[in-house]
C-alpha cells in the first residue's frame, strides 16, 4: 500500500466525534430520557463508557508504541495476536463498517421525513425511503472513488460545521415545558428500570463511533501523535455533550413527547424545523463518510497481509491508485448499496454491534496482556493502566451478553469458525505471538514463586512426582522419556535432561541445540509433556550433581530422579549404581528403569511386586503404578499386587492390603491382590519371572542397603520380563 502520508490530528478527531454524535443522538436520545428519565440515561452513558474510554486509552497507548500502519484498529491486533485471529477480527471488523455506511444512509433518509410527509398528504401514497438513501449510496460511492478520501475530508468538514451549528442552535432553545415545570436535578427520574438494557441496546451504537479515525491510520502523517489526541479527545467531548443533551431534553420535553416523536429535538432548538433535519443529515452523512473512508483501508490491509485464500483477489483489493484503495472501495460500496436496498437494517445493527465489541474488548485485552507481559520492548509514549483496559475487556463481553445473548453466542460462533477456517488455510501463520509469550512468562514466574512459598509454609502437602530423567542414549532408548511422559499426563510433571558428555564450548552448544530439535521432531507424534532439555557435562557423576539442584519445571522442587539402562546389555547401570548415594543425599526417590528396548502391549497390565523388605517402598510403588495407568496408552490395562509373604502371615497380609486398596480409593480389583508364600529353596526373582513374563511393566522395590552388598547383580536376573521399573523411596508415602 504506496500513497503521501497527508493527514493530521484533525481528520481523526472530526472523524469520530461525527460518528458520535450521530444519528443515534437526533433519533433515540429523546426516547431513551423519556422512557428510563434523566438518570437513567446517565448510567447507560457511564456504562456505555466503561467501554469506550478504556478502549480509546488503550487504543492510545497501542499507537504509541510502535508505527500504526494502515488498517487502523486491524494493524493493531493482528500484530498483537497473529494474523490469523486478527484477519478472523479484520474481516467482520470490514463487515460491519460496511453495514454501518448502509446505516447511517438509510438514517439519513429520516432527515426527510417532511418530504415524505409533503408527497403523503399531496399524493396519497408512501414514498419509500429508498428514494433517498439509493441516490445518496450511489452519489456517495461515486465522489469518494473519483475523489479520495481528501474529497471526503473537505466534505467531512463541512458537515460537522453544520453538526455542531444544529447542537448549539438546540441548547439556545426554550419551551413552554421548560418555562412551566419545575424540573431540576432533586427531582430527576430513573424510570422504567426492567427496560434499562433494552433501551441501552437501541442507544449502544453511539458509543461505537470513537475509533472511526483509528482506520486512517495509513493516511495520517504521524498516527502515534494523532491517534491519541483525536481518539481520546473526541470520546471525552463526545460524553460531555451526551450530558448536556440529555439534560436539555429532560427539562425541556415531556416524558410522553420524547417517546412519541423520534425528532423531538426540532421542538427545543431555534429554528428546529429545519436546522435539526438538517444536523441529523449532516451527521449521519459524516459518518456515512467516515465508514466508507475507513472500511476500505481494513479491506486493503486485510489483503496485503494475504489474508484471503485466493492470490488474485489478495492483490486485487491490495491494489491502490494515487494512494487510494479503489478496487477495496468498489467493495465497500457494493456491499453497502446492498444493505441500502433492503431498507431495514435495524437486525443488522445488533450484530454489527457485536462486532463491534469484539474489536473494543481485543483493543483492551491486548492492553492489559501488554502490561502484564511487562516485555521490555513494550514502551508507549502515552500510557494507559492495566485496570482500566481489564475494565474494559471485561465490560465489552458482559455488555454483549447483555444486549443480546443470542447475538452474542451467534457473533462468537461466527469468529470462531471463521478463524478454524482461515488457520486452515494459513497453517503456517502463527495464531498467537509474544503477548501470549510473555503473559505466560510472567504467569509461570508468579506461580513458581507462589508454588515455592506455599510448600515451605505448609507441613502437610499432598505428593506428586516431580521427576527428573536423565540420559545420555536417548537415541538408542526411548523408554525414558516416554515413562516421564506416562507420570506427567495427569498427576505429576516431567523434565528430561538429555545429557552430552563433554566440556561447555560453543562447538558442545550448537550440537546441544541439534540434538534437542531432532528429539523434540522425534517425539512429536507423542502426547508429550515433557520438558525437554540438555545438559552439558563432563561425566555422569557431574551431571547429576548439577540436574538434582536446579528446581523443576512445574515449580515444584524435583523430588524424584529417574535413570535407564539396557537390560538385556547392562550399559549404564554401573553409572546409575555408582551414583545412587548421591541421589539419595539430596533426599530423592530413585528409580531405575530397565529398558527392555521392545514394543509392549499395555493390556497386559502392570505388576506391582512387593517384598518383605519394602516397606518404606510400596505405597511409592503402588502410586506410580495409579499415576501411570492415568495415560491414554493405559486406558485398557489393570494393576496387579503382588506381596510375597511368610506362610503365618497371608491372611494379615491380605487384609491390610485389600483395606490400603478400599480406603485409598485406588483402581484395583480384590481379585488383582495376589499373596504368594515364601519358599526356602526358590528364589524371589523365580517367582516374579513365573507371573510377570507377559506383564507390560514390572514394578519392584529395592533397599540401598542390599544394593550395597549386591551391586548391579541387584538389578539382573529378570530376563524373562520386559519393562521393569526399580523404586527406591526415600521415605515412606502416604496413601489417604
Amino acid at each position: 500500500m504506496t500513497g503521501t502520508k497527508k493527514f493530521g490530528t484533525a481528520p481523526v478527531f472530526f472523524t469520530a466525534i461525527s460518528t458520535i454524535l450521530g444519528a443515534i443522538l437526533f433519533l433515540r436520545f429523546g426516547f431513551a430520557v423519556g422512557t428510563l428519565g434523566f438518570w437513567g440515561v446517565i448510567l447507560i452513558i457511564l456504562l456505555g463508557h466503561l467501554v469506550t474510554i478504556p478502549t480509546a486509552l488503550a487504543i492510545s497507548e497501542l499507537a504509541t508504541n510502535k508505527r500504526v500502519q494502515g488498517g487502523g484498529e486491524y494493524f493493531i491486533i493482528s500484530r498483537s495476536f497473529g494474523l490469523n485471529i486478527g484477519s478472523t477480527i479484520g474481516i467482520t471488523l470490514f463487515l460491519s463498517k460496511a453495514i454501518s455506511v448502509a446505516f447511517y444512509i438509510i438514517a439519513f433518509a429520516e432527515s426527510f421525513e417532511f418530504l415524505f410527509n409533503w408527497v403523503a398528504q399531496n399524493y396519497g401514497f408512501e414514498l419509500p425511503r429508498q428514494a433517498i438513501s439509493v441516490p445518496t449510496t450511489l452519489l456517495l460511492s461515486i465522489l469518494i472513488l473519483k475523489k479520495g478520501a481528501s474529497l471526503g475530508m473537505k466534505m467531512l468538514y463541512g458537515v460537522v460545521v453544520i453538526l455542531f451549528a444544529s447542537l448549539v442552535l438546540f441548547f439556545a432553545g426554550k419551551t413552554g415545558y421548560s418555562a412551566e415545570s419545575s424540573i431540576s436535578f432533586s427531582n430527576f427520574e430513573f424510570r422504567n428500570s426492567a427496560d434499562f438494557f433494552m433501551v441501552f441496546a437501541i442507544i449502544f451504537p453511539a458509543f461505537t463511533g470513537m475509533t472511526a479515525g483509528v482506520g486512517l491510520s495509513g493516511d495520517l502523517k504521524k498516527p502515534s501523535r494523532s491517534i491519541p489526541w483525536g481518539t481520546t479527545l473526541a470520546t471525552i467531548a463526545g460524553m460531555i455533550v451526551y450530558f448536556f443533551v440529555v439534560y436539555k431534553l429532560a427539562v425541556s420535553v415531556s416524558p410522553e413527547s420524547m417517546v412519541a416523536n423520534q425528532l423531538v429535538m426540532s421542538d427545543i432548538a431555534i429554528a428546529g424545523v429545519v436546522i435539526i433535519p438538517l444536523g441529523l443529515a449532516a451527521s449521519t452523512i459524516s459518518s456515512a463518510i467516515g465508514s466508507i473512508l475507513v472500511a476500505p483501508r481494513i479491506l486493503q490491509a486485510l489483503a496485503d497481509d494475504k489474508s484471503f485464500t485466493i492470490s488474485k483477489i489478495n492483490r486485487w483489493l491490495a491494489s491502490d491508485k494515487n494512494g487510494e484503495p479503489v478496487n477495496a472501495t468498489w467493495v465497500t460500496a457494493i456491499i453497502a448499496f446492498a444493505f441500502v436496498m433492503m431498507g431495514d437494517v435495524n437486525a443488522v445493527a445488533v450484530i454489527i454491534s457485536m462486532f463491534f465489541m469484539v474489536t473494543y474488548g481485543a483493543i483492551c485485552l491486548i492492553s492489559f496482556l501488554n502490561h502484564f507481559g511487562s516485555s521490555p520492548a513494550y514502551r508507549p509514549s502515552f500510557r494507559s493502566k492495566w485496570y482500566i483496559s481489564l475494565v474494559g475487556f471485561v465490560v465489552s463481553v458482559w455488555v454483549m451478553f447483555k444486549i443480546n445473548s443470542l447475538y452474542a453466542i451467534l457473533a462468537f460462533v461466527i469468529m470462531i469458525l471463521l478463524y478454524l477456517f482461515i488457520t486452515h488455510k494459513n497453517q503456517k501463520r502463527k495464531g498467537f505471538q509474544a503477548i501470549f509469550a510473555n503473559t505466560l512468562f510472567q504467569i509461570n514466574r508468579g506461580l513458581h514463586v507462589y508454588i515455592q512459598k506455599q510448600q515451605k509454609n505448609s507441613k502437610t502437602q499432598e505428593w506428586r512426582p516431580s521427576a527428573l530423567g536423565i540420559s545420555q542414549d536417548t537415541f538408542e532408548r526411548s523408554d525414558i522419556v516416554k515413562f516421564l511422559n506416562w507420570i506427567s499426563f495427569r498427576y505429576g510433571f516431567g523434565t528430561y535432561l538429555h545429557l552430552i558428555q563433554g566440556y561447555y564450548s560453543r562447538t558442545s552448544s550448537i550440537q546441544a541445540a541439534e540434538e534437542i530439535l531432532k528429539i523434540k521432531n522425534q517425539f512429536k507424534g507423542i502426547e508429550d509433556h515433557v520438558f525437554i532439555d540438555s545438559l552439558i557435562s563432563p561425566s555422569y557423576t557431574s551431571a547429576i550433581a548439577q540436574a538434582i539442584q536446579v528446581p523443576g519445571i512445574s515449580g515444584m522442587e524435583n523430588n524424584m530422579v529417574l535413570l535407564d539402562f539396557d537390560k538385556k546389555t547392562g550399559k549404564n547401570l554401573n553409572n546409575i549404581i555408582d551414583n545412587i548415594t548421591l541421589i539419595r543425599a539430596g533426599c530423592f526417590d530413585t528409580c531405575i528403569l530397565a529398558s527392555a528396548n521392545q514394543k509392549f502391549d499395555s493390556s497386559m497390565g502392570i505388576h506391582v511386586w512387593i517384598r518383605s523388605g519394602d516397606y518404606d517402598n510400596a505405597n511409592l510403588m503402588i502410586l506410580m503404578s495409579f499415576i501411570i495407568l492415568g495415560h491414554p496408552d493405559w486406558k485398557k490395562s489393570s494393576i496387579k499386587i503382588f506381596n510375597i509373604c511368610e506362610k503365618d502371615d497371608i491372611e494379615e497380609t491380605k487384609e491390610a492390603l485389600q483395606k490400603m486398596v478400599i480406603d485409598g480409593r485406588l483402581p484395583i480389583y480384590a481379585r488383582n491382590i495376589n499373596i504368594i508364600p515364601m519358599q526356602d529353596d526358590v528364589s524371589s526373582k523365580t517367582i516374579i519371572n513365573e507371573n510377570s513374563e507377559h506383564a507390560a511393566l514390572t514394578i519392584i522395590g529395592f533397599r540401598h542397603e542390599t544394593l550395597k552388598n549386591k551391586k548391579g547383580e541387584l538389578f539382573k536376573g529378570y530376563d524373562k520380563l520386559g519393562m521393569v521399573l526399580f523404586v527406591n523411596s526415600h521415605d515412606q508415602k502416604e496413601i489417604s
